[in-house]
């Protein structure tokens, strides 16, 4: 769709957009957010509240965007996205599921919405999926359906070439570049990533990594050595300063051990 005006045009991208819900309400009034949040972008073409009829629906309507629900009646969102044939559209997971689940969406880079679905949020998921390709890679799909029953020892990693699959345990530390978040890998490899530190320091809140410092979060496993002036000597030869207020903390947490 397009409209013209003073000798240009203008480009309206229009989403067809099925929600895959089991609960009859929670479609009702998804759909009556999304025709108020972004009624120019998203028409909702359909619902669907189990496997079969989803699958069905997206092979025969190829929507531009999925509202995925994680658990349906006689299965899971995943079981969907196996079975289907059309992959080229946007893909937002809703969820009722929370602490490790969540945390497992965010270790694979994948969007969600927490139920019930906060009307900023989704004008959000709207926004970031303009500047985003489609239908994830099947590696963040694997990925997450493993996940969201077991210890995630891994993290994907979004860049606008590829998605990173990086083992945890690699990781030597983060440091922050303004907006973006740089990574220094074991290998030797650097990824910039344009999240904060601030979302892979709740990210990666396990027992091996220590915000240090405003721009530093390590993995204490990578430590060679440290200094009572306040100097942190990582195994990749370098020297990452321990802020006065993490510096107390710091050194408690090293005097007991790892």
């Amino acid at each position: 769709m397009y409209r013209y005006h003073h000798n240009s045009y203008f480009f309206l991208v229009m989403y067809k957009t099925i929600i895959v819900e089991d609960e009859y309400h929670l479609q009702k009034g998804l759909s009556i957010m999304l025709q108020s949040v972004a009624p120019d972008t998203v028409q909702v073409i359909g619902y669907a509240g189990e496997v079969r009829q989803a699958v069905s629906m997206i092979d025969d309507q190829k929507p531009d965007l999925i509202f995925m629900d994680v658990m349906l009646n006689n299965g899971s969102g995943f079981d969907v996205l196996e079975k289907i044939q059309h992959k080229d559209f946007h893909l937002i997971f809703t969820t009722a599921y929370e602490s490790h689940a969540i945390r497992a969406f965010k270790f694979n880079a994948i969007d969600y919405l927490l139920k019930p679905v906060d009307i900023d949020e989704l004008k959000l998921a709207i926004k970031r999926i303009s500047g985003r390709g489609k239908f994830m890679e099947d590696i963040q799909l694997k990925q997450l359906a493993e996940s969201t029953s077991k210890i995630q020892n891994t993290i994907i990693i979004p860049t606008q070439e590829a998605m990173h699959v990086v083992k945890i345990e690699n990781i030597i530390r983060c440091e922050s570049s303004g907006s973006y978040t740089l990574f220094f890998l074991a290998d030797q490899k650097k990824i910039m990533v344009s999240k904060s530190l601030k979302y892979y320091e709740e990210l990666l809140s396990t027992p091996v990594f220590f915000r240090v410092h405003q721009s530093h979060l390590i993995n204490i496993n990578y430590i060679s050595s440290y200094s009572k002036e306040g100097m942190v000597h990582m195994a990749d030869n370098t020297h990452i300063p321990v802020s006065r207020s993490n510096k107390e903390k710091f050194f408690a947490f090293m005097k007991k051990g790892w």
